[in-house]
């Protein structure tokens, strides 16, 4: 595998050991503020939430926001807990520069409340207040509109002053990111790695989870109009929903450095890729996406909407597998991306590669089946795949 220019990545030891220090040592590492969180409180009225939401001084997630975003029904049972004056947990917000804020938890509470009060859906499916259904902030009456206008938002800050440089300012967010949403509904690591490493390689990986070719293999639906609105097909795919489909475009890159770098579990060594990719030159970015859409490409034009389908064993005799699984799609692309240069001849060929592959799955399936991901089963199926499309160039 020949990396790109700038591509290459250094590995990071995490290692944690045991350390010994005298009681007196420990005191002074407290006195000195290492590794404690300088924050503030403060509250917001819920009028003044929309143009919060809507002011350059407040950094959301659209992404996160997009994929995520409340229905209606659930909308209107906050606005609901507020009327009857629920006390709601605190939003977390962190300073990224004096007087400008991400939002780190909270964001559907805002984005809801910013919505109702711009009129941008009625309440529906309420059981205390059931008479209000149907009636929008601007339709309220009028002793419970200024009710809901009386009532706060509380937030808990991050100040900027928390970490000394911007590379604790990462580890010291995702630390706090990761403990404040380790309850509820749990997050999955592509959706954590959003939030925490967002920057110019993750935005690629969005920008080309929508790859058509991508999308056609592993069954997830296209946006008709550029829009995924909360009740799409799209928006209620799971791959797409927990941003399963981001997390393939990465893999494909991280997967070029693997033997290099990787350490530890597969979760820990794609944060690892991400938080350092996003640092990656413009020549690097531009080269990898050119790479993924030609390999993508290239597999969908041989193998067609089932390139990623595994031929399994199973009691009843051999048979596909109807659906796609990484265990194909990883050392596949792979392989792909090593033969682009032979793109004419693959094609050319592709009747040929489709019925050899059932043979090249039933002599090889000890390699494939299970969840066997140690290095050495990987560098197997890497180097099967690279040996079977030879043969046809």
């Amino acid at each position: 595998m020949i990396l790109l220019v700038g591509e290459q990545i250094a590995s990071a030891d995490e290692v944690l050991e045991h350390v010994n220090l005298s009681d007196e040592d420990i005191n002074k590492k407290y006195r000195d503020g290492e590794i404690r969180i300088v924050t503030e409180q403060a509250r917001y009225p819920l009028n003044t939430i929309s143009s919060m939401v809507h002011s350059k001084e407040y950094k959301l997630n659209p992404e996160y926001q997009r994929r995520h975003r409340w229905d209606n029904e659930k909308r209107s049972k906050l606005i609901e807990s507020l009327i009857m004056n629920v006390p709601l947990p605190p939003i977390f917000l962190y300073e990224f520069e004096y007087s400008n804020y991400e939002v780190m938890d909270g964001l559907q509470r805002l984005t809801a409340i910013a919505s109702f009060y711009d009129d941008e859906f009625a309440l529906e499916g309420l059981t205390k207040w059931p008479e209000l259904n149907g009636k929008k902030y601007s339709k309220l009456p009028k002793l419970v509109q200024q009710g809901v206008d009386r009532r706060y938002i509380s937030s808990i800050i991050l100040l900027h002053e928390t970490a000394k440089s911007k590379e604790e300012a990462e580890i010291l967010k995702q630390m706090v990111f990761d403990r404040i949403n380790s309850g509820g509904e749990k997050l999955t690591p592509q959706e954590k790695r959003n939030a925490n490493f967002d920057g110019r390689l993750n935005r690629l990986c969005i920008k080309l989870s929508s790859n058509e070719y991508l999308c056609d293999m592993w069954d997830i639906p296209q946006s008709s109009d550029g829009f995924d609105t909360v009740h799409s097909e799209r928006a209620g795919n799971k791959l797409f929903k927990t941003m399963a489909d981001v997390e393939l475009v990465l893999r494909f890159f991280a997967y070029r450095q693997r033997k290099a770098i990787q350490k530890g579990s597969l979760e820990s060594y794609l944060d690892l890729y991400l938080e350092k990719g996003n640092y990656f030159p413009d020549t690097v970015l531009s080269g990898l996406e050119v790479l993924f859409t030609d390999t993508i490409k290239l597999a969908h034009e041989i193998l067609g909407e089932s390139a990623f389908y595994l031929y399994r064993q199973r009691k009843t005799g051999w048979g596909w597998y109807e659906r796609p699984t990484t265990a194909v799609y990883d050392p596949l692309m792979m392989s792909l991306s090593n033969h682009l240069s032979n793109s004419f001849e693959l094609i050319n060929r592709k009747e040929e590669i489709r019925t050899e592959l059932i043979d090249f799955y039933k002599q090889h399936y000890d390699k494939f089946e299970g969840r066997n991901t140690n290095p050495t089963a990987l560098e197997e199926r890497d180097t099967r795949f690279n040996e079977f499309f030879d043969r046809f160039i």
